[in-house]
């Protein structure tokens, strides 16, 4: 899912479907598959469209907005195999058509994206061929410039793909990685040094991670959103959903934390979120 204007963008992914006493269709027809498919909501009409589908299905990929186009590059196209797909498509919203890049030098899934300085960052993922840890470690830039990918080494400090990682006015920031989605503080990138550092007064204690549901981060201005759940406690199915604001710019006392909200049952089995920029 991600953003551009006044439209939210639903790309590829898995097509799970539960079958219902009406279906006249077999198993296979039903069961999981890995589309290319792409649809997208109108905030303003409260409409959904159907847009251009991807060259290649895939899932588990990285999807970046740069200069109002699309990016995405690795992921999986098959499911029930754990290899990723080096190939890299961007999509003009304008014309309504994806053109395929060069491909990645690595195939990699569970992989994050980041448009930063210019560029697209493919960072981490599970990568097939070469060094197990420098790949799993690394990253690919592409270029728009000159349509190419470079293999920049160690972007990534963990052999564990990231979760998330977003730029803020010249920064890229991360909570966590997917296995542990947050760390109890957010890290910052030093570029010249090629490390991650925690962030001053980024320590924070959310609730007990075997109880987190799910957690997302998304960037607005100078802060960071973080928006999560939690599974309450008591024989009831109920869970409580939360948002935290941190101040990248706050030298001290840059956490702030808003009333939470309980519901009755759990409704989420995953967390993802994106801004939509108000338009003049």
């Amino acid at each position: 899912m991600i953003s551009v204007g006044h439209h939210i963008y639903i790309i590829g992914g898995r097509l799970c479907r539960r079958p219902t006493e009406n279906d006249d269709v077999s198993d296979a027809e039903i069961g999981p598959k890995v589309v290319s498919c792409v649809h997208r909501y109108n905030v303003r009409t409260d409409q959904w469209e159907t847009c251009s589908p991807m060259a290649e299905p895939r899932f588990n990929f990285a999807c970046i907005v740069s200069n109002g186009k699309i990016f995405v590059a690795g992921g999986q196209s098959t499911l029930g195999s754990a290899k990723g797909i080096s190939s890299a498509e961007v999509y003009d919203i304008t014309l309504d058509q994806w053109r395929r890049l060069a491909n990645m030098s690595t195939m990699r899934y569970k992989c994050v994206g980041v448009a930063w300085q210019g560029k697209i960052h493919i960072v981490g993922g599970f990568v097939d061929g070469g060094p197990f840890v420098m790949t799993r470690s690394s990253a690919e830039v592409y270029d728009p410039e000159n349509d190419g990918w470079a293999f920049v080494a160690r972007m990534w400090e963990l052999d564990v793909p990231p979760n998330q990682i977003v730029a803020v006015n010249g920064n890229l920031f991360s909570s966590g990685d997917c296995l542990k989605p947050w760390k109890g503080h957010i890290e910052w990138y030093d570029e010249n040094e090629k490390i991650w550092n925690v962030v001053r007064g980024s320590h924070f204690d959310f609730l007990s991670p075997t109880q987190r549901l799910y957690l997302t981060m998304t960037p607005i201005g100078n802060r960071l959103y973080f928006l999560t759940a939690y599974r309450l406690s008591g024989e009831d199915a109920q869970q409580r959903s939360a948002v935290h604001v941190f101040d990248t710019s706050a030298d001290r006392n840059g956490w702030r934390s808003f009333e939470p909200i309980e519901e009755e049952g759990e409704k989420s089995l995953c967390g993802h979120c994106c801004v939509l920029k108000q338009e003049s």
